[in-house]
């Protein structure tokens, strides 16, 4: 319509010209011969006349010509509108309905369409407030059991909504995608899981069980895991002696979920001296049999590092974790630390330096377990270096100390320092922490592929997979216990200075709370061996003294604590400061003494983060619930760091994540 206006004013400027040019040419003409101005006016007057009435006829001819053009074009466009073999919508933005072709009618009988689209017209309003550009637009909907996908064309409308904001004309075409969706859902349930289920404490069973007894206990778990493997009509083949592999159908995935992998709980109640459990790892992803067998490998190693008793789900590019209630039962072979320290002592030997580096954050056990690494180092004749920016945790009087000693002045750098001297050549060793995001200087993981790994962490999935060496032992009570370990078993004979023996004595006394919490029979012999070279333990113990000034404000933290679910008890510090972290995990563990108290969670401002220090007694996996926050740790110990959020919000979300746990758990 527009164009053919367009057109008719065209034709209509055209001829004022042709009347304005014989204007000027009967002016000029009179200009010679003033008898001819009466004669020009009536001349130019009938023109003019003549003129206009042959206009309004073309106009009328045009007009009628258009509309008869018009009405085709309309009738043609509505005929196939209302014959077009799938529902089609035309509705505004506010709800009213402009248009819908017979078949909506067939299609959907007895249903008010306009209900049904009323979320998707939101959606897509503020999709085209945001990106106006944005050309393809499909949602999708279910009506009377049927999915259909829905393509959207649209066109800006002259209305106004009440904020002034523009509305729009929707076109909305239904395609039935009913049968396409079950298909992809059968074929999706008929895909293959591949699991691995292994007997974690194995080794323990057979040496300290009686050949008698671990035949019959072994049977028992074997007998477990086929009668839970045929409730999914699953198969199993025993491809060790302590490892299963077991083949499924994905749709009975759902069932194993919501169940929460009670085979655990299974394995757990057989009668055994030696407590047993079971690690399971379960994935959906891979392009064949083989690549998700690999993937469920891999979750293997991982379920392992967080110290068994748990189940491992990888799906949709994600982990999910179940189980894990349990404390790690202590290995007692030392057989593994032999082989790692002889393996440390050869990758030392063929390294041109070493970088040594804990978790941000510096706690005595990181910073011990680095000065035990680093003589290690010196002794084998190896430049060395310690990556270190930031002292924490009431580390005040210890690093007075170390300062007063020459030669950690030099050996102790910052990280732009430790990138300029690390090369592929270069050993990097990371103790105390085994996640990307939170060792000292992440930069130096990507400059060399020779890392060591040395951490006693329950493993989470930010872990540094390219290690060329790892002694993970989730058992262990601290790092400073697994080095200790090392420097006993390598061949040259490592003397360790007064303050190194110290630092490493105080990295497992803190960790293990004065020796009460996960304390096992190594703890003890590396404790022992540190002693035995003449540890000052009340030194050490001056060390991490509390000050009158932080006591009480840790006393009034824990008058202040709220008692939830009737045994975690929750407080806050809201004395900003440096320290805070200090002071909340001081808190947490006094908390812990306290009658009826099964878990504690102390909640503090740094200053830059709100930083959440978890404790158990043993019932509850703090570890589990700080990790939903991004945190990690052991059942009995964690901590967690949060930004953007005040305190209060931080602890409604600590609330939430708690009861999520209570309730995957049945606590």
């Amino acid at each position: 319509m527009k164009k053919d206006s367009k057109i008719i004013e065209k034709l209509a400027s055209r001829v004022k010209i042709y009347l304005v040019l014989i204007g000027l040419l009967l002016i000029l003409l009179c200009s010679y011969d003033s008898g001819l101005i009466i004669p020009s006016v009536i001349f130019f007057v009938l023109l003019i006349i003549y003129t206009a009435w042959v206009n309004t006829k073309k106009k009328t001819e045009i007009e009628t010509h258009i509309e008869e053009v018009t009405w085709g074009m309309n009738s043609a466009i509505r005929n196939t509108l209302n014959k077009a073999p799938i529902p089609m919508v035309v509705i505004e933005t506010d709800g009213n309905l402009v248009y819908k072709n017979p078949k909506v009618n067939m299609e959907f009988k007895d249903i008010d369409i306009t209900t049904y689209l009323e979320s998707i017209i939101k959606e897509i309003k503020l999709e085209l407030e945001n990106n106006e550009q944005k050309r393809e637009i499909t949602k999708q909907i279910t009506i009377n059991d049927k999915v259909y996908k829905i393509f959207c064309e649209y066109s800006i409308s002259k209305k106004r909504d009440k904020r002034k904001r523009r509305e729009y004309v929707l076109s909305l075409y239904f395609l039935d995608d009913t049968r396409y969706n079950s298909l992809f859902d059968k074929y999706n349930d008929e895909k293959t899981c591949i699991g691995i289920a292994v007997i974690d404490n194995y080794e323990e069973i057979s040496q300290r069980v009686t050949p008698e007894d671990r035949s019959q206990i072994l049977a028992s778990v074997e007998k477990a895991i086929y009668d839970w493997a045929s409730t999914i009509e699953g198969l199993v083949v025993k491809n060790d002696r302590d490892t299963f592999i077991c083949t499924f159908e994905q749709k009975y995935l759902t069932d194993l979920e919501k169940n929460k992998m009670n085979i655990l709980d299974v394995v757990k109640e057989i009668e055994s001296k030696v407590p047993i459990t079971l690690s399971i790892s379960i994935s959906t992803e891979g392009a064949n049999y083989y690549e998700r067998y690999k993937s469920a490998l891999a979750g293997v190693d991982l379920v392992l590092g967080r110290g068994g008793d748990q189940a491992i789900i990888r799906k949709d590019g994600k982990y999910k974790f179940y189980g894990g209630t349990t404390l790690e039962v202590e290995k007692r072979t030392k057989v593994k630390a032999r082989i790692v320290a002889h393996s440390l002592e050869e990758l030392i030997l063929d390294s041109k330096n070493v970088i040594i580096m804990g978790h941000q954050n510096t706690d005595i056990d990181s910073l011990g377990s680095s000065l035990g690494i680093y003589r290690l180092a010196k002794t084998l004749n190896k430049k060395a270096y310690i990556v270190n920016e930031d002292f924490g945790m009431n580390l005040g009087k210890f690093v007075d100390t170390l300062k007063s000693v020459e030669e950690y002045n030099e050996a102790i750098i910052d990280s732009k320092e430790a990138i300029a001297k690390t090369d592929k050549d270069s050993l990097v060793i990371v103790v105390d922490t085994h996640k990307k995001s939170y060792v000292q200087a992440p930069e130096l993981l990507e400059k060399t592929d020779k890392i060591v790994i040395i951490d006693h962490h329950r493993k989470s999935t930010d872990f540094i997979e390219n290690a060329s060496l790892t002694f993970h032992e989730v058992y262990a009570s601290s790092a400073a216990e697994l080095v200790t370990e090392l420097i006993q078993y390598v061949e040259r004979d490592v003397e360790l200075t007064q303050i190194e023996l110290e630092s490493l004595y105080g990295g497992i006394m803190v960790d293990t709370k004065n020796f009460t919490f996960k304390t096992g029979v190594r703890t003890f012999e590396a404790a022992a061996y540190l002693r035995k070279f003449g540890v000052d333990i009340i030194k050490v113990k001056k060390w991490f003294q509390s000050d009158l000034e932080s006591y009480n404000v840790i006393a009034d933290i824990v008058k202040k604590a709220e008692i939830i679910e009737g045994s975690i008890a929750i407080s806050i510090n809201e004395e900003p400061g440096k320290d805070s972290n200090t002071i909340c995990a001081k808190a947490a563990d006094e908390l812990l003494t306290i009658s009826d108290i099964t878990a504690s969670f102390v909640i503090g401002d740094t200053g830059e983060k709100i930083c959440i220090s978890g404790r158990s007694i043993g019932d509850i996996n703090v570890q589990v619930i700080l990790e939903k926050l991004g945190g990690g740790g052991h059942i009995t110990l964690a901590g967690a760091q949060l930004e953007g959020v005040t305190l209060e919000e931080a602890k409604n979300e600590l609330i939430i994540r708690i009861n999520e746990y209570l309730t995957e758990t049945n606590v």
